[in-house]
């Protein structure tokens, strides 16, 4: 049966990459013809159902050495976001992906432990949440549910719920512990020497038995489920550390003739064992309060959101709930009120805090037909406007879902700590089996006693937490404050590109400057002044809709000038205007009118030459046969586009601007803005390429672009950093949007991107700084030297003190950003 599909290919970079996918297609039994789009990056086949399946054709295309995608999907996949409780460690998160990952029609898995999220990219035809709700189950995790309604989490009632159990534990635990540790030591206390050993050795048992398997009940739990999947984490290492301190003091209590056989002594071990449960669930519970604050910005987003709205329906107005809101609803907004819902001003004007989506404090000034957006505050006047975006079709929840995304998402660098998770724990087994053997046969007054403790101390210390928890928290942290900041962060992988960049390419209109024309010089010839000048042309401009006309008109308006009405006007199509104004024809044009006319020019040619060498458009103003002024206009840089560019140069970094606009007009701005490099007369489609040529120089590269033709440059650049008030398609395009238009925020993303991973770096170097330091020291290999050896107890403070710093230090990573923030303001 005949059957066609579309593949996304991706990874071509040329028309040899064509072909091999087509051929290696083509070669297929089964497989009618094959047609591959390198523009498009999509394969078209056609095949006999019957002998080859969807499946194998994306195996064939991964053979050839690329990626493939069906067509429902497309490259980028549809994407479900579950909540799971229960994971603990980097091994939890990797047998969650992995077991996730062999669901049908699941194409990749992203898990974060810091929040218990599973983000997954599918087909449009795969096997649905009960498969996902299975594998989970068969894993040993709890599955919470879909996660649609960011406001409604399941994961964090879960964690209240656990930080419940767990404080009641730790009480429990501790309490305990400090009596088994006084019972231990009875040598130490005399008012305790009344109580015989083996009643004292008895009721330790008693009292540490409950310590190990109801307080420490979620290690053994975890080390089960771990087993049930032939594999192991570091609940299995504190589990079994724990246990075999127990298990050694059980022996010695209730078979001490044993003990007496083999000439020892019947030592105990019970304190070591409780401490070390006790000490564990501590860092456990320390770790999980600390995880529930690195998400605080997701949930002061949420936060945001109204309530309420004043609903405008014939003639009434209504108190009804935000989410009953409908796009075309005419909603009343009163002074101090959160705007409800994204819209469009229809009458009244006020100042608007939009702080919370920009993170500028000064109120905007909106006017009728201007964009409002929900959530934030109306600070003065009344107004009303019509419902563009409701639910999740706002800014607000734009911005919340893309940074629960980039949250939920890995940057490269944490491959390298899952490759090390997915072999750390057998080879901490090892090590600490050499060491019970060493100990055990090696010494001369070597004891089973001391090599069990040994054994123990090396298993304790060993715990991967710190290493699952190095990346995602600081990720986390990270894109939350960038949100905060105006600076969305599509995921942990443009985070990471951005501390690496070498070269900004800049596209002109829009981006770098303000994409309208502004009148930057008002020359008057002898015997005039600018106001007079200005007042003529605003009179001649006063009913044009032409850009130039508007910019003239918003000057005259800056600078108070009154505008006289003009009578008989007459608009010269390609020439300029004329009119009589104040009983005197005037006119305003370019060089052409003037001649047409008659008047003599020479007088301001010269302006008008230097004007035309700086890139500005020149307007000549005449009247009564004679030229009073020269009005030149163009489209000007942004007032942010200085300071980002020398700030980008302080880095630096190389600076290029791009623009379809002529030599002379690019030239000019780049002058201006002290840009060296100019990519002029630049066509929309060729922009994608110029920056591939860069990045075949060896440059890694950011885009920053605004508009539709800037889109494949964003896409193709290593980062695409897409201006916010641009148009939709570019900020879908770009990895970074600056939801302000403010082209400071440029190297902020860049800083924030270096802060980020210097404490990402600072994370996996304490995490392993605590093994690499105490798995040695907790082997003995300074016990020759100096004779210092690691109680078990002190190896389990150290195991969760590794957790404890990694979390806090990605929280410090908030006062190091919002320090940086106050010395910029």
């Amino acid at each position: 049966m005949s059957d066609k599909v579309i593949l996304g290919i991706r990874g071509m970079t040329c028309a040899a990459c064509v072909r091999r996918v087509e051929e290696g297609l083509r070669q297929m039994p089964g497989v009618l013809s094959a047609a591959v789009n390198f523009a498009t990056e999509k394969a078209h086949v056609e095949y006999d159902s019957g002998r080859v399946s969807v499946a194998d054709l994306q195996k064939k295309v991964r053979e050839i050495g690329y990626e493939a995608f069906a067509d429902d999907a497309g490259a980028g996949g549809e994407k479900t976001t579950i909540s799971i409780g229960g994971m603990t460690c980097a091994a939890c998160v990797r047998r969650v992906e992995n077991a996730l990952k062999n669901v049908e029609g699941v194409r990749e898995v992203s898990v974060n432990p810091a929040t218990g999220r599973a983000t997954v990219t599918h087909y449009a035809r795969w096997a649905g949440l009960n498969a996902l709700s299975r594998v989970v189950t068969d894993s040993g995790y709890k599955f919470l549910g879909e996660l649609k309604d960011l406001s409604v989490d399941p994961i964090d009632a879960a964690r209240a719920a656990e930080l419940r159990e767990m404080k009641i534990k730790l009480v429990f635990g501790a309490i305990l512990s400090v009596i088994i540790f006084f019972g231990s030591m009875q040598h130490w206390f005399s008012f305790l020497a009344f109580v015989p050993r083996h009643v004292m050795m008895l009721a330790m048992f008693l009292l540490t038995s409950p310590v190990v398997f109801w307080v420490g009940s979620r290690f053994f739990v975890g080390a089960y489920k771990a087993a049930r999947q032939k594999t192991s984490d570091m609940n299995t290492l504190v589990s079994v550390g724990a246990f075999s301190a127990y298990a050694y003091s059980a022996a010695a209590t209730f078979f001490p003739g044993w003990f007496a056989q083999a000439g020892l002594m019947p030592h105990v071990y019970y304190d070591g064992a409780a401490i070390i449960i006790t000490l564990i669930l501590l860092g456990r519970f320390l770790e999980a309060r600390a995880k529930g604050k690195t998400s605080s910005a997701i949930k002061a987003l949420i936060g945001l959101k109204p309530k309420t709205a004043r609903l405008i329906r014939n003639g009434e107005e209504l108190e009804i709930a935000v989410d009953e809101l409908q796009a075309g609803d005419v909603v009343q907004v009163r002074p101090g009120e959160k705007i409800p819902v994204d819209g469009v001003l229809l009458t009244g004007q006020s100042a608007v805090d939009e702080s919370m989506l920009t993170g500028e404090s000064m109120p905007v000034n909106k006017e009728t037909s201007q964009k409002v957006f929900a959530a934030t505050l109306n600070k003065t006047g009344s107004f009303t406007m019509r419902a563009t975006g409701v639910g999740t079709e706002t800014m607000l929840a734009h911005i919340i879902k893309i940074v629960e995304e980039a949250q939920g998402s890995k940057a490269p660098i944490q491959r390298l700590a899952d490759k090390i998770a997915s072999v750390f724990v057998p080879v901490v087994f090892v090590i600490a089996i050499i060491t019970f053997v060493i100990w055990y046969f090696v010494p001369a007054d070597a004891t089973f006693a001391r090599a069990l403790l040994n054994f123990v101390s090396v298993l304790i210390i060993a715990c991967p937490c710190a290493l699952g928890l190095a990346t995602p928290t600081a990720i986390m942290v990270g894109t939350g404050l960038g949100a905060q900041s105006g600076i969305l962060i599509k995921g942990g992988e443009a985070l990471e590109r951005a501390h690496k960049l070498t070269a900004v390419v800049f596209d002109k209109t829009g981006t770098l400057t303000k994409g309208e024309p502004t009148v930057t010089d008002i020359i008057p010839a002898a015997g005039f002044d600018e106001q007079h000048v200005l007042a003529v042309a605003a009179a001649l401009e006063k009913t044009s809709e032409h850009p130039l006309a508007q910019a003239i008109l918003r000057r005259a308006k800056a600078d108070n000038v009154a505008i006289a009405a003009a009578d008989k006007f007459e608009a010269l199509s390609g020439l300029g205007a004329k009119a009589q104004v104040a009983g005197k024809t005037a006119l305003i044009g370019n060089l052409m009118l003037m001649r047409g006319e008659g008047i003599e020019t020479t007088a301001l040619d010269e302006a008008a030459n230097k004007l035309a060498r700086e890139g500005k458009t020149a307007v000549i103003v005449a009247r009564e046969k004679k030229i009073i002024g020269v009005i030149a206009l163009a489209d000007v840089p942004k007032d942010s586009a200085s300071e980002a560019v020398m700030s980008l140069h302080l880095r630096g970094l190389k600076i290029a601007m791009i623009t379809g606009d002529n030599q002379g007009t690019a030239r000019a701005i780049a002058a201006q803005l002290k840009i060296e490099k100019v990519l002029a007369e630049v066509l929309p489609a060729n922009k994608a390429e110029e920056i591939r040529k860069l990045q075949a120089e060896g440059e890694v590269v950011a885009m920053v672009g605004d508009g539709i033709n800037d889109a494949p440059a964003l896409a193709a650049a290593d980062v695409g950093i897409a201006i916010g008030t641009g148009t939709d398609v570019a900020i879908e395009a770009g990895d970074i949007t600056l939801i302000r238009d403010d082209l400071t925020g440029v190297p902020q993303a860049i800083n924030l991107s270096q802060a980020t991973m210097r404490v990402i770096k600072q994370n996996l170097f304490w995490a392993f700084i605590y093994n690499v330091i105490g798995i040695p020291i907790a082997a003995g290999v300074l016990y020759p030297a100096f004779g210092i050896l690691l109680n078990p107890e002190y190896a389990a403070a150290a195991m969760a003190l590794s957790s404890v710093s990694v979390v806090s230090n990605s929280l410090r990573l908030k006062k190091v950003w919002m320090k940086k923030q106050f010395e910029k303001s």
